[in-house]
């Protein structure tokens, strides 16, 4: 065997590495969505408390990744991809496992927060060392298929659910930790170790606030994938609620409230397709920046249909869950974008601390639309916020510099 064809052979085991955790990070992270109801109805949660304790549990688990994505970011950065990419997969696998045991609403909100913690690095991580691995032509390619397969997750979430919402958490435990067991065919990114060899300062985030272009670039990197956020986290995961506000019927014409999880799976459906589609828009027209723009473009379209989908059937309403799914896959691009527009020395930090802010963004948004729902209904108050978070996504792609075959194997200045 050549040495050309052994690299190519170890960077196509980073794909599926990176893949499969991104597969089990997907599960975990949208399986709450799927059992919400369920799963807090048999702790004990009151019907008239299922929406607030929902809210509070997600909101939990975003302050895990919040957390969660600085540490793994900077020790991505400081001790290496790889170690930290095993690490996060360990904690949030042994975090499911708990999460089937839990009784009460604090057990399962501490337990959140921990998983959220874990399953913070894996993406970041795992994007990060597949771009440093894949050639500059190919690395598009190479995120939209690792974006396209752990998407998939979900719909895998949904299916393992219906044997009941305990066993879906430890199942997910299970599966994390045989991932474990693929580390010894994977190898450190080239990139990273050239870099450790230098005199670099490396993982250190408050460099990203100590210039004004850098600060502002990575801002907007962070402001284009809210959107993302703004569909899963509200749209989707209280699809019930706003089933009900929409009136939508059955085949007979008979009012129905939409069963939250199974939107879930339709959604990701459509965002695993709409990554891989996206993703090679992207290759296709050698523009990150234009594959965003076209994305978003859709994305207002299809919310727009959302929001006036009164009296449309399940079935309708279904479609409609899935092509917002199709419309808000650009998620693999924007991680690569974030990828790509930072030196090796932050490359880490950043790629893992951007796709969590945009998660924890959750939090800001759930509470904005909760609080303006009581004076305005669950209807307008979530278009005024779809509408802001969309038109400055739009903002911050043009701010951004387009890196679509850019070369990597640079330092951040300090």
């Amino acid at each position: 065997m050549t040495k050309l064809t052994e690299s190519k052979n170890i960077f196509n085991i980073v794909v599926i590495v990176a893949a499969l955790g991104y597969f089990v990070d997907i599960y975990d992270l949208i399986l709450f969505s799927i059992v919400r109801v369920q799963s807090l109805k048999a702790i004990g949660v009151a019907e008239e408390g299922i929406k607030s304790a929902g809210i509070y549990l997600i909101n939990m688990q975003m302050i895990g990744m919040l957390l969660g994505g600085l540490v793994w970011g900077i020790l991505g950065d400081k001790r290496g991809r790889l170690s930290v990419l095993f690490l996060t997969i360990l904690l949030y696998s042994l975090a499911n496992i708990a999460n089937g045991f839990v009784q009460n609403l604090d057990q399962y909100a501490w337990l959140r927060v921990i998983a959220g913690f874990g399953l913070a690095g894996e993406l970041g991580i795992g994007i990060t060392l597949v771009s440093e691995v894949m050639t500059k032509e190919t690395r598009g390619f190479a995120t939209s298929i690792v974006s396209g397969i752990g998407i998939t997750g979900a719909v895998l979430a949904f299916l393992i659910a219906k044997w009941g919402w305990r066993e879906a958490y430890w199942i997910g435990g299970v599966l994390g930790l045989l991932l474990l067991g693929l580390r010894i065919y994977v190898h450190e990114s080239g990139m990273f170790h050239k870099v450790k060899e230098s005199q670099a300062k490396r993982g250190y985030f408050f460099s990203l606030f100590t210039d004004r272009k850098r600060l502002i670039k990575y801002l907007c990197c962070i402001l284009v994938g809210v959107p993302v956020w703004f569909v899963i986290g509200i749209l989707v995961t209280f699809s019930n609620d706003f089933s009900k506000s929409l009136g939508i019927t059955d085949s007979n014409g008979q009012l129905v409230i939409i069963n939250a999880g199974e939107c879930v799976m339709y959604h990701y459906i459509g965002a695993a397709i709409g990554s891989v589609l996206t993703g090679s828009i992207s290759q296709w027209l050698r523009s990150r920046k234009k594959s965003l723009l076209i994305a978003l473009s859709f994305l207002a379209i299809f919310c727009t249909v959302y929001f006036n989908a009164y009296g449309v059937s399940s079935t309708m309403f279904f479609l409609i869950i899935f092509v917002l799914g199709v419309a808000q896959g650009y998620w693999a691009v924007f991680v690569t974008v974030a990828s790509e527009q930072f030196g090796t020395n932050i490359r880490s930090t950043v790629t893992t601390t951007v796709p969590n802010f945009v998660r924890g963004s959750t939090i800001l948004m759930t509470l904005w639309w909760s609080g303006m729902s009581a004076g305005m209904g669950i209807m307008k108050s979530a278009m005024i916020v779809g509408a802001t978070v969309i038109t400055l996504a739009i903002i911050a792609v043009l701010f951004l510099h387009e890196s679509y075959g850019k070369d990597l194997d640079y330092i951040e200045p300090e």
